[in-house]
């Protein structure tokens, strides 16, 4: 497999998942906090965003077909959830709404996915990043006759991650334009000590919604972390 597939056919795997409910003074929940099945990544959502199923998302950007074997195998090796704090809660919004989206997912790694991961691999592992991604997706889409939907990409952040024990990681933030709206996307990928375990948290909201609302996505950033099991 090539690295400049490894965006859209990144999902040959998950684990399922559940939600813990954190509970505030006033008894209502202040926050979702959310863990994958293995236990191996925490964070945490404020209330006010509301589940999604994110079986469409996986499947769209992986490009496989939902009865395929690749598919089948995703459902036991690749875990992922997404919450979306529209008052219209839908999995389109991953790439556009007004408001903001949170998508995270886990993937337990093949062989061959061990061998080809890279910080790099971990930028682009839901959207084209890096330029040799970018440059791939805009030739595959020429190729088709397609115009590309993702354009006007900009760079804003990219820092490497020390998280000790190991454990490494990324963190970067980009805008996407799409359509006539200007997306800024904030993603945290973390690969395990083993490096067997890919973790990832994506971010969305406008450039408009990202200025003003910055401070309190940074929490949401954060609060993902990797949690060292006993043994």
């Amino acid at each position: 497999m090539k690295e400049t597939r490894a965006w859209t056919r990144w999902a040959a795997i998950t684990v399922a998942a559940f939600l813990m409910a954190g509970t505030a003074a006033c008894g209502q929940a202040e926050y979702t906090y959310v863990r994958d099945r293995e236990g191996t990544t925490y964070f945490r959502v404020p209330s006010s965003f509301s589940k999604v199923d994110s079986t469409q998302i996986d499947l769209l950007l992986s490009g496989d077909h939902p009865n395929s074997e690749t598919a089948k195998l995703r459902k036991q090796l690749v875990w992922s959830t997404a919450f979306d704090q529209s008052a219209e809660p839908a999995v389109d919004h991953l790439l556009g709404s007004q408001d903001p989206f949170v998508y995270s997912t886990v993937h337990l790694l093949t062989e061959p996915q061990r061998n080809m991961i890279s910080l790099n691999t971990m930028r682009d592992f839901v959207l084209p990043v890096t330029e040799e991604m970018r440059q791939a997706y805009a030739q595959r889409l020429m190729e088709a006759g397609q115009r590309p939907m993702l354009t006007g990409f900009e760079l804003l952040n990219d820092q490497q991650l020390a998280l000790g024990d190991g454990a490494r990681g990324v963190r970067v933030r980009f805008n996407y334009q799409i359509g006539d709206t200007v997306q800024t996307f904030d993603q945290t990928a973390y690969l395990d000590r083993t490096g067997g375990t890919v973790s990832v948290l994506l971010i969305r909201c406008t450039a408009e919604c990202f200025g003003k609302r910055a401070a309190e996505f940074d929490k949401i950033a954060e609060s993902f972390k990797l949690l060292k099991l006993p043994g």
